[in-house]
């Protein structure tokens, strides 16, 4: 699977991450660097630079004579990053509620059908499409810094939402969660769409602390 030729640093980062928030690397175990070079067509040197990069961003750890690894889920990360949403995406959604244009709707209107979609095939993607959709519903804010700062926590919150949808029934709840949060948005009730971003944020981290307690005692 060689990568394209344009903005290939930027390509090289997105295709390892992407392996990362779906599973493809284990956490713990290093990353064969060399087989992943070659598998992507490009030379140590890149992506060595993309590794470090996704380090920056929290998905991978560096350690001396081991290379990068994965880091692995953890309740007191989970604590920070949903703690973190819960202070900044209601009242950013509430006021990208209220700024939304035709084409934002429909934008997020699409991403919802598609993580439906995804979701009954139980498909991969849906990770990145659970994101994406709750990206759309903070783009219209035009808070830029703001919307950076989410941008960044929703990467590091894929692999938890991913653990979160382990057991059987959530993709239904969730299902259902969103399509209430995407028909508020649409309907510009900024103070309804603040308090249900509130909830589904909250009932996910609720569920995480369980989980991560469970496994942490196995």
């Amino acid at each position: 699977m060689s990568i394209g030729m344009r903005n290939p640093s930027e390509q090289l980062v997105d295709l390892v991450r992407d392996r990362i928030l779906n599973g493809s690397v284990a956490p713990d175990r290093p990353i064969r660097q060399d087989a992943l070079a070659a598998e992507m067509g490009v030379s140590k040197i890149p992506l060595r630079e993309a590794l470090a990069r996704l380090e920056e961003e929290g998905l991978l750890v560096s350690q001396a004579n081991r290379g990068f690894t994965v880091r692995p889920l953890a309740a007191a990360e989970a604590e920070e990053v949903f703690a973190l949403r819960l202070t900044l995406e209601p009242e950013m959604i509430a006021l990208a509620a209220r700024q939304a244009d035709a084409a934002a709707q429909q934008a997020a209107t699409d991403l919802l059908d598609r993580l439906y979609s995804l979701t009954d095939r139980q498909g991969d993607g849906v990770g990145a499409f659970n994101r994406a959709f709750h990206l759309a519903l903070l783009r219209p804010a035009g808070r830029p810094v703001t919307y950076t700062i989410l941008e960044r926590l929703h990467v590091l919150s894929e692999r938890y939402v991913r653990k979160h949808l382990e057991p059987l029934g959530r993709n239904e709840r969730a299902n259902e969660e969103h399509r209430e949060l995407l028909e508020t948005w649409l309907a510009r009730d900024e103070r309804k769409i603040a308090a249900l971003a509130v909830v589904h944020i909250g009932k996910t981290l609720d569920d995480l602390r369980l989980q991560l307690s469970t496994d942490d005692n196995r």
